[in-house]
């Protein structure tokens, strides 16, 4: 059995994607994981990845969104 922790849920304004970021601990330990869950209307992506991976992934996505322009205010956002 492994031991399942929340740790942020996001909704992408634009597609209503569901983002579920949970810390995966296997009983007996070993490493923790990051178990990433997108869900989409029906349909679910699950994938879980080290710590490593976790970093250097959210590194390219910080440097991404720095790089882009100020976002659009929510009221502006279309339904």
């Amino acid at each position: 059995m492994s031991t399942i922790t929340p740790i942020e849920k996001l909704t992408s304004p634009l597609g209503r994607q569901v983002i579920e970021l949970q810390q995966l601990d296997h009983d007996g330990g070993g490493m923790s994981l990051l178990r990433t869950r997108i869900r989409e209307g029906s349909r679910f992506t699950v994938f879980e990845i080290d710590p490593q991976t976790a970093r250097l992934w959210g590194e390219a996505l910080v440097r991404w969104a720095q790089a882009q322009p100020e976002p659009i205010p929510p009221e502006q956002c279309p339904e």
